[in-house]
């Protein structure tokens, strides 16, 4: 097989390398490529394009594989928890038991926030989406820990500040949207269980203690969604991380990207489809041939990268059919959502093109089980992403030939125009 792909262009030969992975994915490595020939390559949406090497996700579409650091998303979700798995992504390896422990000291450590800081849930609105509370916290943390901002400053205190301080930042901003005091973190928690203290303590139950069964699905949910290679905002961190910018901004900028409701807003879409469907009769059958005639969107099926499966969605349904189950729940909602799942796998109009439930459809309906608002699914998958983002923004800043994002473009605008003052026109 060679190692070299050939261009011709202009009665011109150019070679440029072939870089092979170690599954055996092959790219041209067109770095050279405008300085020799001119030209620069055209790709919308960068889906053919790899912006980096990296050694902590790998992902094969077509047979439904996803790998952390080389370890199968099956094993872990299974036996392992959101704070190891966020270990071993971060640093590569699972932890020793002595590393574990120290991790752990330093998440519950960093849990609080300076009481400065708490005072700013007082200035947003109450009907602040908590997602635009979470972006404007997670920027400030880089003024109350200025050595942030030095050049190449990614320590372990910033890391775990992070890690920690998010899933109380994002507690916060929901116990104030409900009027309620907030609940500060206990030290005798673990990371998930603390989460869901600091969310659902409240003055009439303050000894709310989480049920074990919400503390593993919450784990499971994080570990699931805590890396994905180079999807918008994984990428939007290493772009925002390539001009040097400290862990805070770039988290940030990462929590805004996915924010959109074609990432990790869709599973907020998915109960918004499922709750149009019940106002307007609850008949799934007759959305999904409106969907078959292009008359409404589906949500919450087919993905961009798996075209077979989607390895965490197979997870998911298994917990999301054990914890309605456990938690002896009725909801219209998930008869509906258990029909269209039905119908897109015995129909071949949904098998044919591959639209199958994916992580979006089952974790919304897990959240909606937790008794997790909907407005916080993205804020949740935020929590679960922010390993992954801080993994790569560490990678990318120890690579030795860090270079600073500028994409090119093709300038398709007006040409040789002459200005005319304002007051001749």
């Amino acid at each position: 097989m060679t190692d070299k792909a050939t261009l011709g262009y202009d009665r011109e030969t150019y070679e440029m390398p072939i870089v092979e992975g170690s599954y055996g994915e092959r790219a041209v490595d067109i770095r050279s490529l405008r300085k020799d020939t001119g030209l620069i390559t055209l790709d919308s949406g960068f889906m053919n394009t790899g912006a980096t090497k990296s050694a902590i996700t790998y992902i094969n579409g077509e047979e439904g594989i996803l790998l952390y650091r080389g370890y199968p998303i099956e094993q872990l979700a299974e036996a392992s928890t959101f704070v190891e798995t966020s270990y071993l992504l971060i640093y590569g390896e699972l932890p020793t038991p002595a590393q574990i422990k120290e991790f752990s000291t330093l998440l519950t450590y960093h849990s609080m926030l300076h009481e400065d800081m708490r005072h700013f849930f007082d200035g947003f609105p109450s009907s602040a989406h908590p997602m635009a509370v979470l972006s404007s916290m997670v920027s400030a943390l880089a003024a109350y820990y200025p050595d942030s901002i030095e050049p190449d400053t990614h320590n372990e205190h910033h890391i775990a500040r992070v890690l920690s301080k998010v899933r109380t930042v994002a507690a916060f901003s929901f116990q104030k949207r409900q009027g309620r005091p907030v609940a500060y973190p206990r030290n005798e928690l673990k990371y998930c269980a603390n989460f869901l203290h600091m969310m659902f303590s409240h003055p009439a139950e303050p000894t709310y203690n989480p049920d074990p069964e919400l503390v593993k699905a919450l784990n499971v949910l994080l570990i699931l969604h805590a890396d994905h290679e180079q999807n918008c905002s994984t990428s939007t961190v290493r772009l925002v991380g390539s001009s040097r910018a400290n862990l805070y901004a770039a988290i940030s900028a990462g929590i805004s990207a996915l924010w959109g409701p074609l990432h990790g807003g869709a599973n907020q879409a998915v109960i918004d489809m499922l709750q149009e469907i019940r106002d307007e009769g609850g008949d799934p059958k007759a959305f999904m041939e409106q969907v078959k005639n292009r008359e409404r969107r589906l949500m919450g099926f087919g993905h961009r990268v798996y075209k077979n499966f989607d390895p965490r969605a197979t997870i998911l349904k298994k917990y999301a059919d054990h914890l309605l189950q456990y938690l002896h729940i009725e909801d219209e909602l998930f008869d509906i959502a258990r029909e269209l799942e039905q119908v897109a796998l015995s129909d071949d109009y949904f098998i044919e093109r591959k639209l199958y439930p994916n992580v979006d459809f089952y974790s919304g309906v897990l959240y909606r089980a937790m008794g997790i608002p909907t407005d916080m699914f993205t804020v949740l998958f935020t929590l679960g992403r922010i390993p992954g983002w801080i993994a790569h923004w560490k990678e990318m800043m120890e690579a030795p030939d860090l270079k600073i994002g500028r994409p090119r473009q093709i300038y398709e605008g007006p040409t040789s125009r002459d200005y005319v003052p304002i007051d001749q026109r």
